[in-house]
């Protein structure tokens, strides 16, 4: 079993998100190390990028503030490398394809390997085209997540079949941030994925409250916050890792079933 899957053996996984290099490499540091002490099973580190074009404002600006910062890919690998004897669960990569183009495929997936990334997720590399990656992936030993989304339809079986370490369920139409409610049928999408695969399913992209968790943990793995956790960390800057340890350790209690909600 992958380090990836393995995650999600003892119950619901939640995956945060927070943009590398924002505000600075220090605090994503401490960002990762304390999301794990608070309960995260999966960490998801975005690459910044000029052109994210699946992100909304708040991970556009995140991205803006990490580049100006000075953080570059080789940068926040060098980083993760520093903290990686102190990581013991998954570290995923979001990234996009022409950052992997730009790096060399062989060269930043073995960099992956070297600094403790299990998977990586990239919006615009769809199934189609995946073989682009795959074989540097496979030889580096690094899952490549795929994504589905509600218009994914009648290609979401064809899509889960060869999922590997969990399937990205893209809970709205749209790019990622903080949303009021999930209006989509979340649990008519994860059953077609448990028709043809076991692959855990965690569900992100708009998810920010714990009752959004609970309610999408119903029926799937798991679930993915971004936005709001990139929030945290634009208000309280340097100041934010207590703040997001806290938003963290919510969220995982919520889902344990620590807390109930009515």
């Amino acid at each position: 079993m992958s380090k990836i899957k393995e995650a999600f053996k003892n119950g619901k996984a939640f995956i945060p998100f927070i943009t590398g290099g924002d505000p600075d490499l220090e605090t994503t540091k401490k960002l990762i190390i304390e999301m794990q002490n608070a309960g995260a099973d999966i960490i998801e580190v975005g690459i910044p990028f000029s052109d994210p074009i699946a992100e909304g404002q708040v991970i556009q600006e995140a991205d803006l503030r990490s580049l100006e910062a000075g953080c570059t890919t080789d940068k926040l690998m060098d980083a993760l490398i520093e903290i990686k004897d102190r990581i013991h669960i998954p570290l995923v990569f979001m990234t996009y394809i022409n950052v992997i183009y730009k790096y060399g495929k062989k060269k930043f997936m073995d960099r992956c390997n070297e600094c403790g990334i299990c998977g990586i997720i990239v919006p615009d590399c769809p199934y189609e085209e995946k073989d682009e990656l795959l074989p540097e992936c496979r030889e580096a030993g690094v899952e490549l997540i795929s994504m589905i989304a509600p218009t994914s339809q009648d290609r979401i079986k064809m899509i889960a079949r060869e999922a590997e370490g969990f399937l990205y369920c893209v809970s709205s139409l749209g790019v990622t941030g903080v949303r009021k409610e999930i209006k989509t049928d979340i649990n008519g999408m994860i059953e077609l994925v448990k028709e043809v695969s076991d692959v855990p399913c965690a569900v992100g992209f708009g998810i920010s409250t714990p009752k959004q968790a609970e309610d999408v943990c119903k029926y799937a793995d798991g679930a993915i916050v971004g936005s709001a956790i990139v929030r945290i960390v634009a208000e309280h800057g340097k100041d934010s890792v207590q703040y997001v340890s806290q938003y963290v350790k919510e969220m995982k209690d919520v889902e344990e079933g620590n807390i109930l909600l009515e």
